[in-house]
Order: structure tokens, then C-alpha cells, then sequence
């Protein structure tokens, strides 16, 4: 009599392997693509292998998420530790680094940068992520040895500072918590207001240029980024080269 074929077994995953393969299709093909079954079939197994690892696709996305930020912020670190220990210098080298990434990794940053924060899976908004800290690690060394120009408080929006208070005080634990030393009272609600407004000017710059939405065109934007740059440098009492 014969026996009956022997089905083969499948292959054994990971998740070093969900989440590689998951990147791969994230920059290749976009957030959109991102799914438990694509991810499968590329790892030649079928969905319900990948569910011990994630339930649903929302904890794939926010795993992956949390893996293009930290992948970033290793890369921006290493960038600005090659670079004189100087607050101006690190913080603007990050501003440039950051729109570089962004712009060879746009699928990336639209998952992260330009995706609703619903849930932890989309969006970047503290400061305590990696990418944050990284910012914060040269703003703490600005804050340590430069005097910023700083706007009056009561030129503030009134409606703000409750806001900013909390932000500050946000800023501080982080801070702290990173083991920098730094004058904490030179972080007060004015410096607090400009770097949410900087972070603003920034986010919103280089969201434009990634998605070609500049309102004209423009036939060199580095050299556009750069003036922002050099205007949000003037605009807190410093210059950038």
C-alpha cells in the first residue's frame, strides 16, 4: 500500500525575520503594503505563523515603527559624534541629517513623521523616543554654554502656557533622566516656546520638500534648507555655518 506524501514542514520564523522582511516592504512599498499576509508570503509561511509574534497588524506596524526610529537616531548619533562637542554645531548637524534620512527614506518617514499618533503605531510627538533624545542631548549642550534670545513671556500667547509649562517641565525630566548637566533654569517656559516652534518650522520644512509640496518650484532646496536654517539660528541669537 502506499503511504500517503508527507507534507513538508514550514520553514521556522523569527521575529528578527518578520521585522526584516517588514522593513523591506515598508521602503519598498509603503506602510499601505505593510501587512501580516505580505510579510508571510514573503517568509513562505502562512498569516497565522506570525500571530504568536503580533496579534494584529497594529502591533507589527508600531514594532516596526519603534525599529525605523531607533535605526534612525543610531545613525544621526553616529553622525554628530564625529563632530566638535558644540551644541550649535550637533543641533543643526541633526536638523540636516534629519531631512537627509528623510528624503532617502520616505516611506519611513511618512510611517513615523507623517501618520496620525493613534494608538503609539503612528506619529512621533514626545521627546523621550530616541530620535528625541538625540535632539535634545545637542539642545542640552546649546542650553549648557549659549545664551538664547528668548522671547518676553508676556508676548506668549496667553492660551499657550499652560501648555508650555507642562512641555518644560516633560523637557526637564528627560533631561535629567539622559545624566546631562545643564543649568536647569535656563530651560524656562522661553526656551521651551522656541523649541516647539523651531521643532515646528523644521518638521514642517522638510515635510514639504518630501512630499513636493513647496508652493513654488524650487531648483535647489538645499540651498532653501539652508536659509531656514540659518533664519531659525537668527531667530534665537546664534549663526550656523
Amino acid at each position: 500500500m502506499t503511504q500517503p506524501a508527507r507534507r513538508g514542514r514550514m520553514p521556522a520564523v523569527s521575529d528578527a525575520d518578520i521585522r526584516r522582511v517588514a522593513r523591506d516592504i515598508l521602503a519598498d512599498q509603503g506602510a499601505q503594503a505593510l501587512t501580516l499576509r505580505a510579510i508571510a508570503r514573503a517568509l513562505g509561511v502562512t498569516a497565522p505563523a506570525l500571530y504568536r509574534y503580533y496579534p494584529s497588524r497594529e502591533d507589527l506596524v508600531a514594532a516596526v515603527r519603534r525599529d525605523v526610529v531607533v535605526h534612525m537616531s543610531e545613525e544621526l548619533a553616529a553622525q554628530v559624534a564625529e563632530l566638535p562637542d558644540d551644541g550649535v554645531i550637533r543641533l543643526f548637524a541633526i536638523c540636516r541629517g534629519f531631512r537627509c534620512w528623510a528624503l532617502a527614506h520616505r516611506n519611513e518617514f511618512t510611517l513615523v513623521f507623517a501618520s496620525p499618533a493613534d494608538g503609539g503605531t503612528g506619529g512621533l510627538r514626545r521627546f523621550d523616543e530616541s530620535f528625541g533624545l538625540v535632539f535634545l542631548e545637542a539642545a542640552g549642550r546649546l542650553l549648557a554654554t549659549y545664551d538664547l534670545a528668548t522671547p518676553p513671556t508676556d508676548l506668549i500667547p496667553e492660551a499657550l502656557r499652560g501648555d508650555l509649562i507642562g512641555f518644560q517641565e516633560e523637557l526637564l525630566a528627560v533631561l535629567a533622566e539622559s545624566g546631562q548637566k545643564f543649568p536647569a533654569e535656563k530651560l524656562d517656559v522661553g526656551v521651551a516656546y522656541l523649541m516647539m516652534t523651531m521643532w515646528a518650522r523644521l518638521y514642517g520644512h522638510v515635510t514639504l520638500e518630501v512630499f513636493g509640496n513647496y508652493p513654488m518650484p524650487v531648483s535647489d532646496p538645499e540651498v532653501l534648507f539652508d536659509a531656514v536654517l540659518a533664519d531659525l539660528a537668527a531667530g534665537i541669537g546664534l549663526s550656523v555655518g
